[in-house]
């Protein structure tokens, strides 16, 4: 016996409905999607237990500025065809160096001209970011002339690169010459120190500009801007002739040569501008945090920052700003709540709360990394 045309009707709707929602699904990412709900249940589970969500919430919203330059440095690596910058350290150390450069010039005296106290901070961040810029334009460049040297082996190349960037500056670091003695190694006369406080520098620069308070939450508009300017022109470039050529030099080489596209010259770009963006990214962290990590501070950046564009949705041969802002933000939104909750449910026990930081950010970082090639 056939069914009536309304039961019919009403199962094919049902069904369309269902094929929509999965393909909805898969275009987003159900990875995405419970990493998603795995951040809003912390959020109600801390809302329990009595935390004040909207101090937490804009504390979110500053580790996500603090932290997004970095992750968008992964962008153009990726879209190159150099797979994600775990290398980008080089261009942090050289932001160090330049942040370093301004903070002696502040001592000498180079921006007394400036009596404002904002655009006094702002114009020694601004030194920092342009000499962080020059010198991780060279890096880069360099860089980008060894990763064609090894092609089919970047993640690997440039993990270690990364590292021995930081070993090389940190030789730097030892004997670099500086006048301000808040920077200066104490009881040695020469050398820097492990963190240099930036609250007589460039500290809060751009924190600062046009914040707000909503009750207990408090929004860092400048920092937000900032980060969200970097993503617009982030975004023109990869649609611009040069970032569509760098795109295609990337998805597929060997039409991108048929096509007249110098390969090899726009993976060195891609390095180039990540590179760069990462003594960019650098200098916007420390005036947020407060301080310049110096030595060893930088090692491990290059992690968290593929995983959380991993998370956000990219793999090793494509990335959008989207994958940026979204990852950025469920990535350092997780840590942020996920430290204290774990403190207020387990209270009583010594050392827990750092071991599940470390279990947490690395158990992130491990998952994004079994993304990176498609895995489940």
């Amino acid at each position: 016996m056939s069914k009536p045309q309304d039961v019919v009707k009403s199962e094919v709707v049902k069904d369309d409905f269902m094929v929509i929602v999965r393909k909805r699904i898969a275009a987003f990412g159900l990875p995405r999607i419970i990493i998603l709900v795995a951040f809003i249940l912390m959020f109600v589970l801390a809302g329990i237990v009595g935390m004040n969500l909207p101090s937490f919430f804009g504390d979110v919203l500053r580790r996500w500025g603090m932290w997004g330059i970095l992750v968008l440095a992964m962008v153009p690596s990726i879209q190159s065809g150099n797979a994600p910058n775990f290398g980008v350290s080089v261009g942090i150390v050289a932001g160090l160096l330049g942040a370093v450069i301004s903070i002696d010039l502040n001592y000498r005296g180079a921006f007394d001209f400036i009596t404002n106290p904002a655009l006094h901070r702002i114009a020694g961040a601004l030194v920092a970011i342009a000499i962080g810029v020059i010198g991780g334009t060279v890096l880069g460049m360099l860089y980008g002339m060894l990763l064609n040297r090894v092609k089919g082996s970047e993640m690997a190349i440039s993990v270690y690169v990364g590292f021995s960037a930081v070993a090389v500056f940190n030789i730097l670091w030892v004997r670099i010459p500086i006048s301000n003695p808040i920077a200066i190694l104490p009881g040695t006369g020469s050398g820097l120190r492990q963190m240099i406080n930036l609250q007589d520098d460039f500290g809060d620069a751009f924190d600062s500009l046009f914040r707000f308070q909503i009750g207990s939450m408090t929004i860092h508009t400048g920092l937000l801007l900032l980060f969200f300017l970097m993503c617009f022109f982030m975004y023109i470039f990869m649609k611009s002739k040069r970032g569509m050529r760098m795109s295609a030099a990337g998805d597929n080489p060997t039409y991108a040569r048929a096509s007249g596209i110098n390969v090899d010259r726009m993976r060195i770009l891609g390095t180039t501008i990540s590179t760069a963006l990462g003594a960019f990214g650098i200098v916007i962290y420390a005036q947020s945090f407060g301080f310049l990590q110096m030595y060893r501070g930088p090692l491990m950046m290059g992690f968290t920052a593929v995983a959380s564009v991993l998370i956000g949705g990219a793999t090793i041969r494509r990335a959008k700003v989207f994958d940026v802002l979204f990852g950025a933000f469920l990535f350092n939104g997780i840590l942020t709540i996920a430290l204290p909750l774990s403190t207020q449910l387990i209270p009583d026990i010594p050392g827990v709360p750092e071991m599940l930081r470390l279990i947490i950010s690395n158990g992130i970082i491990l998952y994004a990394l079994t993304r990176a090639k498609g895995g489940r």
